[in-house]
């Protein structure tokens, strides 16, 4: 049985085999799109490892067959589960004994308490196991004409047709979607690397062509050059995936009947975004999920299990990471001092639906308190946050309901029309 797959020939095998970060990689190099040479080991591997505890017959000759360079070994499990494994970059394959380990390390973290926590969180069987992907490195810290980003194919907070997201110069990818460090807006590129924005955009045209559908992708540009690093849907909710739905009929991408499927009815009642109004803004950050959330502040991810229990608490950080996952599905939202709109933070309050504000640069998260500039709040103090305006508010606020979206009228008219909606 082999174990280990080309990754470019990938699309021969469905994502329960290879995982959905390969499938989607070896679409890409179907489409055209420069993507790193690697190889993928199934998750059939990772079920065998996680049984007998070892690897599988066989697999170690197949790893020491690989071609000798210098990798990065990822996770890819059927199902999407951004930041719950492990990751290991720049690994030399001149090292086998290494690789080995490597792929055990991300094998194992299929069960660590986060990653489980998010499964049973999405409803995610713990059977599947993860694939894991080897993949020749590109560094985007090469040099001055190198760095990483991520993109959506549009604006994920509110639909609009144009590339959103945020690119870092002169740093690997794990220093944009960590939140760590201060990355600047998507469309820098434009000015700083024009043939890079160029080809992302190109890029992310081509992807939503093939998929009727908004994307997100990871990228890095090395000395100038694209390399793609990972593609999934976008995963618009709300007035985002309304403004979707009505833009792709406009443009022939998709008909109304598929248009109205689309849409949830999660997604038609938070189209009318909620807003703070008359309120003592003591903060404002960047809003990456909409919608209001009003809570006592909790200041770690394990205060915000134990306050839950008695109302709602705002999980306050400096920035979050896989293993505050616990909190962030306790609390009813987010706000952190570091990150973006790709940033953990940000991609997990997406996937729950949940309001979050990130980058609040003058806040500062101690022991028992956190400091909004001069401004400072002790553990259970209430606030509210604006997801799309990125205000941090005391207290409960009055919340006033949006105008009326006209592509939500638009969408609601068709329904009268198609049959059997």
């Amino acid at each position: 049985m082999a174990w280990v797959k080309r990754l470019h020939a990938g699309l021969d095998d469905p994502p329960e085999v290879i995982g959905g970060k390969a499938h989607g990689l070896a679409l890409l190099h179907r489409l055209g799109l420069p993507v790193p040479a690697g190889h993928v080991i199934t998750t059939d591997a990772c079920r065998a490892f996680l049984r007998d505890n070892r690897l599988p017959s066989g697999l170690r000759d197949e790893l020491r067959a690989l071609p000798p360079s210098v990798v990065s070994v990822r996770s890819g499990a059927a199902v999407s589960m951004p930041g719950m494994m492990n990751t290991i970059l720049n690994l030399a394959l001149s090292s086998p004994e290494e690789l080995e380990a490597a792929v055990e390390s991300v094998f194992s973290s299929w069960n660590t308490p986060r990653a489980r926590t998010y499964r049973t969180l999405h409803d995610i069987s713990h059977d599947l196991g993860t694939a894991v992907i080897v993949q020749d490195m590109v560094f985007g810290d090469r040099d001055a004409r190198s760095g990483s980003g991520v993109a959506f194919s549009r604006n994920p907070d509110t639909g609009e047709n144009a590339p959103f997201g945020e690119v870092l110069f002169g740093h690997q990818g794990d220093a944009v979607v960590s939140g760590r460090s201060l990355t600047r807006p998507l469309s820098d590129l434009a000015t700083r690397e024009p043939e890079v924005w160029q080809d992302l955009s190109d890029a992310l045209a081509r992807i939503e062509q093939h998929h009727r559908d908004a994307c997100y992708v990871e990228f890095t540009f090395e000395s100038g050059a694209l390399w793609l690093l990972q593609v999934r849907p976008g995963g618009f909710t709300g007035a985002a995936a309304v403004r979707l739905a009505t833009d792709l009929v406009d443009e022939g991408l998709i008909n109304r009947a598929e248009a109205l499927r689309r849409v949830s009815p999660h997604d038609l009642h938070h189209a009318r975004t909620p807003r703070i109004a008359d309120a003592e803004v003591v903060a404002r950050g960047l809003g990456v999920c909409p919608g209001v959330a009003t809570g006592r502040v909790a200041l770690t991810a394990d205060s915000a299990v134990r306050m839950a229990v008695d109302g709602p608490v705002v999980l306050v950080r400096p920035e979050t990471s896989p293993e505050d996952i616990r909190g962030l599905a306790a609390a009813t939202g987010v706000v952190t001092a570091r990150g973006g709109p790709a940033s953990h933070a940000a991609v997990v309050a997406r996937s729950m639906g949940k309001p979050a504000v990130v980058g609040v640069a003058d806040l500062v998260v101690g022991a028992g308190t956190a400091t909004f500039g001069e401004l400072e709040l002790s553990t259970g103090t209430v606030v509210t946050i604006d997801g799309t305006s990125g205000e941090v508010a005391l207290g409960s606020p009055r919340v006033v309901t949006g105008a009326a979206d006209p592509h939500l009228a638009r969408l609601l008219d068709w329904a009268d029309d198609v049959p059997g909606c």
